[in-house]
């Protein structure tokens, strides 16, 4: 059964972003996190709030559910270089990178494992059945849900 990501209301995908610029983003407990990333076409400024799956240091780990539609993603894979804000206080250089498939079923077999109720509803909510199902995840299945590392520079 493979089914399509749905959509988070815009207005509240957004609404993080104010509490992001104010330095209050700490509220989310380092669950979220901000990226300012460079559109490819206008090289406009983007904000994009995301939830993180993992911590690396310093570094934090999300996932595009939306896959390669996710304009924030096809950003940062044309240009890497972005603005992390995480926690308290306003937004540090950071790198982006998309992981390997074989880096990125580890990390998302971990985040199951680690957090299964989160993963179940996240991965029902967003209609990712990698994140709800049960069994290892396949290389085919991680390539739609791509992960990212974003570490500060």
């Amino acid at each position: 059964m493979t089914t399509t990501p749905r959509r988070i209301p815009r207005l509240l995908a957004r609404a993080p972003i104010g509490v992001f610029r104010l330095g209050l983003g700490g509220v989310f407990g380092g669950r979220l996190v901000m990226v300012d990333h460079r559109g490819r076409r206008s090289g406009l400024v983007r904000h994009v709030v995301l939830e993180t799956v993992a911590r690396d240091g310093d570094a934090c780990v999300v996932v595009s559910g939306y896959g390669w539609s996710a304009q924030w993603l096809r950003n940062i894979h044309a240009d890497p270089r972005v603005r992390l804000w995480s926690g308290w206080g306003t937004g540090r250089n950071a790198r982006a990178e998309v992981l390997p498939p074989e880096e990125s079923v580890a990390v998302l077999e971990r985040y199951r494992r680690e957090h299964p109720v989160a993963a179940r509803s996240l991965g029902r909510a967003l209609g990712l059945e990698p994140l709800f199902t049960q069994g290892p995840l396949s290389a085919e299945q991680v390539e739609r849900l791509p992960v990212v590392r974003i570490a500060p520079r």
